[in-house]
């Protein structure tokens, strides 16, 4: 069972290692083949799916990026000899049809980061004029007893009742000096 054949299609043909594999693709069905074409299979993939994904954690997708045209599978042909035989454009071409991108490519950083900082602080600006709206026309005004001069009036009063004097707030002020003790 090493190295048996699964025709997938009457044009796909992959070599399969395990058996555990065999019957995950087998068992891929004419869903999974209406959704890829033609394409592929080349390996198990990112989670046994014939699916593909540029990633940078596993960068082998499960299928190829474009299907066969007669261009390719000659290329595909002519790879198979000595690949200095092979030009430049020859190689990118066989390079472009079983990948997107390359790796370079989809691990370059895309900017996207500018968009979610922007629309962030969009709504950072909206919460803050939401914020001074409803402070300025929508809650009353504060108590008197708010005030500075009533606060320390309040203090005041504490202090001549000698309000927890053990522990508290009496008890660190010097009533013969009338002032804090340090």
């Amino acid at each position: 069972m090493a190295n048996t054949l699964l025709a997938l299609s009457t044009r796909t043909i992959l070599r399969s290692k395990g058996a555990k594999h065999q019957i995950q693709i087998a068992q891929m069905g004419s869903f999974s083949r209406t959704l890829i074409g033609k394409r592929e299979i080349v390996g198990f993939g990112h989670n046994g799916q014939p699916n593909y994904l540029d990633k940078a954690e596993f960068p082998l997708p499960a299928i190829r990026w474009k299907e066969p045209t007669p261009e390719i599978q000659a290329l595909r042909e002519k790879e198979k000899g000595d690949w200095k035989n092979l030009s430049i454009e020859e190689k990118k071409a066989l390079y472009r049809a079983s990948f997107r991108q390359t790796y370079a490519e989809f691990t370059a950083p895309t900017g996207e980061w500018k968009f979610a900082l922007g629309t962030a602080f969009i709504f950072m600006s909206l919460a803050l004029w939401l914020f001074y709206g409803l402070r300025t026309f929508v809650t009353p005004p504060l108590p008197e007893s708010f005030s500075k001069e009533s606060r320390e009036l309040q203090l005041r009063r504490m202090l001549d009742l000698q309000v927890n004097p053990i522990e508290g707030i009496s008890s660190k002020w010097d009533y013969e000096k009338d002032d804090w003790k340090k």
